[in-house]
């Protein structure tokens, strides 16, 4: 009991923590998302911890993702009349890019001659972690490497997203939108934010597409591949 009370507030702290460095000194590796796992896995090393042993605090941080995700869609009510003239645009560009996503995963892990197992897993990546694993376990994946997955797209997204929109001079909000949430889901999104509501409110709608659209893109280009 202690070491999962300690488990679930010690995580809770350090995110805390990380993000109030991250806030006084915006660089990419003091990123909460890199921080924190990096610091649970030195403690958790250190101390002889098992994994089971922390997770039975902590799994109700990671039972949250879903009722997380699901709150990106408040503030559709704030921009629903510009989400509803623009959704064929974001319909259509978050179906290429979630085929796109799921085709160059394939394609990669089959010339790194990966087995078929970890090609399950990898291929639901740029989805929110918890439909992603759903995702992956239907299709015959490991959950828990597709959630690793998941959170590296997630880092590798939000860091090189605005580089990509800075470099392409992409200025329009929805464009924007689409461009994070579609290709890394929910740290995209966080992104997407702090360029304005606009482009949070897009990238959360996008990021719903693109789990969806994925759930039903993957199976089919498996059935079509294999």
């Amino acid at each position: 009991m202690m070491i999962a009370a300690l488990s679930l507030v010690g995580t809770i702290l350090l995110y805390m923590l990380s993000k109030r460095l991250y806030r006084y000194k915006p660089v990419l590796l003091l990123s909460p998302l890199i921080v924190t796992p990096a610091v649970l896995v030195v403690v958790l090393v250190s101390t002889g911890t098992t994994f089971d042993s922390y997770n039975s605090g902590a799994h109700w941080l990671s039972d949250m993702l879903q009722p997380a995700t699901i709150a990106f869609a408040i503030p559709l009510s704030k921009h629903f009349n510009l989400i509803k003239k623009h959704a064929a645009e974001i319909l259509v560009s978050v179906l290429a890019g979630s085929a796109v996503a799921v085709a160059s995963s394939l394609w990669m892990a089959e010339a790194l001659h990966m087995n078929d197992q970890l090609i399950y897993s990898l291929l639901p990546h740029s989805v929110t972690t918890p439909i992603a694993m759903s995702v992956s376990q239907t299709i015959g994946g490991i959950p828990t490497i597709t959630a690793v997955a998941v959170m590296m797209t997630g880092i590798f997204g939000s860091i090189i997203g605005p580089t990509v929109i800075r470099m392409c001079r992409i200025h329009n909000d929805i464009a924007r939108g689409v461009l994070l949430g579609t290709s890394s889901h929910g740290a995209g999104t966080s992104k997407a934010f702090e360029f304005s509501s606009v482009s949070g409110t897009v990238s959360s709608i996008s990021m719903i597409l693109a789990a969806v659209i994925t759930l039903l893109v993957a199976p089919w280009m498996l059935a079509a591949v294999f």
